[in-house]
């Protein structure tokens, strides 16, 4: 079933792939939704069954009225993994999908198997910038900031010929603003730096080196620095480095998996 009651919530979500397999959960960025991830289904269905889901407030899931958590996101994960049945799974993130990894890690880790962080950060900047984008959200739409946006998610000449890369802004255009603040919020809320040593699964940390929403220094430094055995991929990309560098991003997601068959 495509709709799943979980947390209070109903979730979008799609589960894929030949059961039995070892479960990789995908994690979408903010503004977009569990479509970010079609560059990268084919080779994984090769190897895993794959859960993609819709974030509270994104796509085809409920966007209920009021600031959301970080913890409450994390909490959507684990029950949409406890009505599928699904006792551990590897976790993919990038960006907000990234925090909800590191929540994961930190208050469920026995849930767990394996980690990517992609393009995330355990703090995402000063409080005043996440007001100011709210501010913009509720005077005048998702349309008052999606130049702006798209700009920091793709390089120029991705945005001027990718696909992926229109399809995710007309996801973003598409996406209700009441879902859009309550997830901002739980971003700016989010400070995982003091627990981040407190993380004991086995992580990959992969940054854009044209990243400016979580540039390497400040973001994913902090990251490697801080959870114990952490590795660190550095990508030519923007802050979507899943669409930007797709055959790089799902060769190290595979390799650093295991690629199980």
């Amino acid at each position: 079933m495509p709709f799943i009651a979980a947390n209070n919530t109903r979730q979008f979500c799609r589960l894929e792939g030949q059961p039995g397999r070892p479960l990789l959960v995908l994690s979408h960025s903010l503004g977009a939704d569990h479509g970010m991830w079609a560059p990268q289904m084919a080779d994984l269905l090769l190897h895993f069954q794959v859960l993609r889901y819709d974030t509270r407030g994104h796509g085809a899931s409920d966007a209920p009225k009021g600031g959301y958590s970080i913890e409450m996101l994390g909490r959507d994960v684990i029950g949409l993994a406890d009505a599928l049945g699904i006792k551990q799974f590897a976790f993919c993130g990038l960006s907000m999908g990234g925090a909800i990894g590191q929540e994961l890690a930190i208050h469920s880790p026995e849930r767990l198997t394996r980690l990517v962080l992609a393009n995330t950060s355990a703090q995402f900047g000063p409080r005043s910038n996440w007001e100011a984008r709210m501010k913009a959200v509720s005077d005048g739409g998702m349309a008052a900031i999606v130049d702006a946006v798209m700009g920091r998610f793709f390089s120029p000449s991705t945005l001027a010929q990718d696909p992926y890369a229109n399809s995710v802004q007309s996801v973003f255009l598409g996406t209700d603003p009441v879902g859009y603040l309550g997830c901002c919020a739980a971003i700016r809320d989010t400070d995982h730096r003091p627990a981040l040593h407190q993380i004991r699964v086995p992580t990959l940390v992969i940054a854009g080196d044209r990243d400016l929403s979580t540039p390497w220094e400040g973001h994913g430094e902090v990251l490697v620095r801080d959870i114990p055995g952490a590795r660190a991929l550095h990508l030519p990309s923007a802050h979507i480095s899943n669409i930007e560098c797709p055959h790089s991003f799902t060769g190290a997601l595979l390799e650093f998996l295991g690629s199980p068959v």
